[in-house]
């Protein structure tokens, strides 16, 4: 059932959220949010009504104490109490879902060790449907890794409830094969004075879309959210962003970072920012920035701030997309670094603030050596 009339949205506020597929219309690729995304290769998405054909299964041995995960069902009350679809593709996967995955921290619980689930494909042929549910209990702290390999055609959606005073670090990385396709919601709903820093990583697929919203409930509520991409010859990579103020008080930080090469690489990023008439005090600032490390390749990069009050503590939004400092290159090679070497150390440069977000060593090495690769890969 729609939670409102359908009706073209004048503002972010008033865009149709419904659990129903039958109340999007399919999509053209001529609507707004849509018209920087390739459907055609989201594989019968964006139009149609495709069955669940295919599976991805989850991974998430030995979790630290305080950790629990578990498949439910789809009926459990939980689901659905964060997220209301407001995308075709969402609704979709909202409706064929069989079961959720629920990944519940216990209050009070101080989780020293990273938790990591993983989300694994099977193969690209035929269509997945997956839902997963992230509950952190009051005055909770701990640090969930998301991980998504393998092969697959997947929609999905992601809920994660943080409560009162609770401290979430949610590493989400996107390391598919070259031939999966994705797209995405992943809805976080913030406690009073509970925090999130949410560091998403996307490096692989042939084409992935990732939507992103925050919501507050409470005073004293705040959001930090990273993001670092790489998209290679023939990706297409896209974020988009919902900072959703709704109440006095509360803080968001929005830094994402791409960058790209070969023919035909591309990257969408969309932040969208609301700030409510009754979230007085808010205090938010998104900034995205991009490498074109070649010809061929392409980024669009689009901020929006939507304030219905005067009364904010800060609002504010940058974008910028370039090639390589040629200052910088001309300084290292200046001092005898071959130019290759010193292409790297830029690049290197540029990502090294994001990649010290992930607090997972192991994870960082592991994210960097990837990065080191594509740099090879070009150099070569």
């Amino acid at each position: 059932m729609s939670t409102q009339a359908f009706a073209p949205p004048t503002t972010k506020s008033q865009a149709l959220r419904s659990y129903d597929v039958a109340d999007f219309p399919a999509l053209t690729g001529l609507e707004e949010e849509w018209r920087f995304t390739p459907l055609k290769r989201f594989r019968g998405l964006a139009g149609g009504e495709p069955a669940a054909t295919a599976s991805v299964t989850h991974e998430y041995a030995q979790l630290p104490d305080g950790v629990t995960a578990a498949m439910i069902d789809k009926a459990d009350p939980r689901v659905g109490s964060v997220l209301t679809p407001f995308d075709r593709i969402s609704a979709l996967a909202y409706g064929r879902a069989e079961q959720a995955l629920l990944v519940t921290v216990a209050p009070d619980a101080q989780v020293a060790e990273p938790a990591v689930v993983r989300v694994v494909g099977g193969g690209a042929e035929g269509v997945a449907y997956g839902h997963t549910f992230v509950e952190v209990g009051r005055f909770a702290e701990v640090t969930l890794v998301l991980e998504h390999v393998g092969s697959a055609t997947l929609a999905d959606n992601v809920e994660v409830a943080v409560a009162d005073g609770a401290k979430l670090t949610l590493v989400t990385v996107t390391d598919w094969a070259a031939d999966a396709v994705q797209a995405q919601h992943l809805k976080v709903r913030l406690g009073r004075d509970a925090k999130v820093t949410h560091v998403q990583v996307t490096l692989g697929g042939d084409a992935v879309r990732q939507f992103t919203t925050v919501e507050y409930t409470g005073r004293g509520g705040e959001a930090e959210l990273y993001g670092l991409y790489f998209a290679d010859a023939g990706q297409h990579q896209e974020h988009r962003q919902l900072v959703d103020h709704t109440v006095p008080d509360c803080r968001s930080y929005v830094g994402y970072r791409g960058a790209l090469q070969g023919d035909d690489a591309h990257t969408v990023w969309v932040g969208d920012v609301l700030i409510r008439a009754a979230a007085t005090g808010t205090d938010t600032y998104e900034i995205n920035r991009n490498l074109v490390l070649s010809d061929g390749a392409r980024a669009d990069s689009v901020p929006n701030l939507e304030i219905e009050t005067g009364e904010v503590a800060g609002a504010g939004h940058a974008s910028a997309t370039g090639r390589f400092d040629d200052e910088q290159l001309f300084y290292l090679m200046a001092r005898g670094i071959p130019e290759g070497e010193a292409r790297k150390l830029v690049v290197r440069g540029f990502f090294a603030e994001l990649l010290n977000k992930v607090p997972v060593e192991a994870l960082r090495e592991r994210l960097g050596d990837a990065i080191e690769q594509r740099l090879q890969k070009s150099a070569a």
